[in-house]
């Protein structure tokens, strides 16, 4: 199958660019050895955009101008600035009768992001003359979980099967290699492929049947400067090392994971580490065995210790088997009653990944409050990028807005100014271990994430990831730029359509933080009361009077679990953000609203605007045609019109389940069904 390579397509650039170009990149010169992936993506960009075959050195040159590629210390001349383990810098400079550009930083995986960030900047005009860039990621761990399985399934995956596994067999070929390069070039420094739901046959992922196949993934990864890393079952030692427990204060079981641990370290020398999901909707862990999670993890942690490994452990965990009668357990807890008795108490290589909500990749939810609560352990912050609950990828739902108003978010846990950001870049807590991690959209399609513009979410994420300051409006004008080229009205469109998806989405599903009217299972759909009566604790309690749960200190005590101010701010019907008013109170649906707006009336207009620029969306596409590759117009239009469709569902079902629960009607008497 061919397919597109996202913002990676290099197209040739304009006659006066070119002609300015060819003198630099007809000669370059890499002090490297092994230096394969900067070559060849050096060359494709060359061939493709400048119309020339570069030829390769590996000393300086005498020449007018040329690019020298090369680590600090292969540099024939000195370099003050210190751009860090995977940095580097950019700069032209003369030497020795030439002028040269050179491309530097202190490891391999340094100049990979090197190359690709000189390419990215060159095709949006950047002037390769005055070229001046040191360049830091702020984040230690940049990574991607998938949730691959052996079969080539993908567990909440809307863009094709696993571009990893087939049939229980470990793929590599030209479109791995290919997935390596999207990811090098926004920074993206790991990969987890297997789904953290550990099943039957993945458990067998660590066993030497399939270790001799990923040491070939990883040998591909490593070119690209990524760390391969496992999904682990935490009852492996009993499925596989014949154990009567996984009790990980049993000298038996530690030994048996400090064997397999040399044995990975073995065929793959940089394992990065393992991901766990463990005591989390039916998967074992430390508590079946009457132990905590810090004691599970630590276990694992120092088994990979004298490897440099590292243990990420899932904060999503909560109880799965909730009666819905119960009015006291309050889900949104969870994390941080589990979590925050343990600071402190982690080992130094263990990595507690939390979900950006206590729930589960709502729309619209608070910040989790185990951001900022945990001050003396390591942290990952996970962002969905796959829309489980945002569209599937059939809806337009660019995540980056909400992921910047995340990272925005002051925590105040060391005073003003605590904000999300810097907490998972280190900074503000003093932990070096700490970073982001995405739930991966991407499969098989030929387009790699079934909806064209869902490619953004994928490019946002290693953005922020690499530079959570960065700007999101720049990032989305760069992601269209490199996509689909600088025609003016495409950026203009296109930006308009991103920047406003999330909110127009959230319009016609579930505002206010209200959250879960989806169909099980599959979670696609509107179906209100589809997880009203369950066992997953996701209530929001509707009745003719008033809908949402009470979250307060004189409710559930959720809030109590910020700092100050918000918990005062949250607590209070007055002052809680009405984006997320139904998540923190109870209320009533004439409850008047800062608009003068009641909550239910407010409700009804938002489903239909909500609906209505879904249909603008659709106007300022159509407005392109011509203006972007046939094939890409045409499947972009066929997901809007189904969004349109299926929009224009949730608006009724989610208007018609208020008016019948209330009887009270629309004000301005657009269609409700009775």
């Amino acid at each position: 199958m061919n397919y597109t390579m996202c913002w990676l397509e290099y197209r040739k650039l304009p006659e006066n660019t070119i002609s300015n170009l060819k003198d630099w990149f007809s000669s370059v010169s890499i002090l490297e050895s092994d230096a394969s992936a900067l070559k060849n993506e050096i060359r494709e960009f060359s061939e493709k955009s400048l119309d020339i075959t570069p030829r390769f050195h590996s000393r300086p040159l005498k020449k007018k101008k040329y690019i020298m590629i090369g680590s600090l210390d292969s540099l024939p001349f000195g370099i003050e600035e210190d751009p860090g383990e995977e940095g580097f810098i950019l700069r032209t400079q003369n030497w020795n009768g030439s002028k040269i550009l050179v491309v530097t930083g202190k490891t391999k995986r340094s100049l990979v992001y090197a190359v690709f960030d000189l390419i990215r900047r060159i095709r949006l005009g950047e002037d390769i003359e005055k070229m001046n860039v040191l360049e830091k990621p702020k984040a230690k761990f940049r990574m991607l979980n998938h949730w691959d399985n052996l079969d080539g399934s993908v567990e909440r995956g809307y863009a094709g099967n696993s571009i990893f596994f087939k049939d229980n067999r470990i793929i590599v070929n030209q479109r791995t290699r290919d997935y390596a390069r999207l990811l090098a070039s926004i920074g993206i420094n790991g990969v987890v492929i297997n789904n953290v739901n550990v099943k039957k046959q993945e458990v067998l992922l660590i066993e030497p049947v399939y270790l001799k196949k990923l040491k070939r993934l990883a040998d591909l990864f490593r070119e690209y400067g990524i760390r391969l890393y496992l999904s682990i079952n935490f009852a492996s030692p009993m499925y596989l090392g014949g154990l009567d427990t996984a009790d990980p204060l049993d000298e038996r079981v530690a030994r048996w994971w400090r064997e397999k641990a040399r044995e990975i370290y073995d065929y793959i020398p940089d394992f990065g580490g393992f991901l766990v999901k463990a005591d989390s909707e039916f998967n074992p862990g430390p508590h079946m065995f009457g132990r905590d999670h810090a004691e599970g993890a630590n276990m694992l942690a120092r088994a990979l210790a004298p490897f440099g490994g590292v243990v990420i452990w899932r904060a999503f965990v909560y109880n799965c088997l909730q009666d819905w009668r119960d009015y006291k357990t309050d889900r949104a807890r969870a994390a941080y009653d589990n979590f925050k008795p343990l600071d402190g108490k982690f080992d130094d290589n263990v990595i507690v990944q939390i979900k950006y909500g206590p729930m589960d990749f709502q729309v619209r939810e608070p910040v989790n409050p185990l951001f900022g609560g945990l001050e003396k352990t390591n942290q990952i912050l996970e962002l969905q990028i796959t829309q489980e609950y945002t569209g599937q990828q059939i809806h337009l739902c660019f995540l980056g807005t909400l992921w910047k108003e995340i990272l925005e978010f002051d925590t105040f846990a060391k005073g003003k100014g605590s904000y999300v950001k810097r907490i998972v870049d280190g900074t503000l807590f003093g932990r070096e271990n700490n970073g982001f991690a995405g739930v991966s959209n991407v499969g098989d399609s030929v387009n790699w994430t079934g909806h064209d513009l869902a490619q953004a979410n994928l490019y946002a994420f290693g953005k922020l990831a690499w530079n959570p300051d960065e700007d999101i409006e720049k990032i989305v004008e760069d992601w269209i730029r490199l996509t689909f080229g600088d025609d003016r009205k495409v950026l203009e469109n296109v930006s308009y359509m991103l920047l406003k998806s999330h909110r127009t989405y959230e319009k016609y599903t579930t505002p206010f933080g209200l959250g879960w009217m989806v169909n099980p299972g599959h979670h696609y759909g509107p179906n209100p009361e589809g997880y009203e009566y369950s066992k997953w604790g996701t209530y929001h309690r509707a009745n003719w009077e008033a809908i949402g749960v009470d979250r307060t200190s004189r409710g559930t005590g959720y809030t109590l679990q910020y700092h100050s101010p918000w918990r005062e701010i949250f607590d209070d019907i007055n002052t809680c953000p009405e984006d997320l008013l139904l998540f923190f109170h109870r209320v009533r649906y004439d409850h008047r609203l800062k608009s003068g707006k009641t909550l239910i009336q407010a409700m009804y207009d938002l489903h239909f605007e909500g609906v209505e620029e879904v249909e603008k969306f659709i106007r300022k596409w159509e407005e392109l045609k011509d203006r972007v590759p046939y094939d890409v117009f045409e499947r972009v239009r066929e997901r809007l019109h189904t969004q349109l469709e299926h929009a224009k569902e949730w608006r009724d079902v989610i208007n018609t389940y208020f008016y019948r629960r209330t009887g009270i009607p629309d004000e301005k008497g657009r269609k409700i069904y009775p």
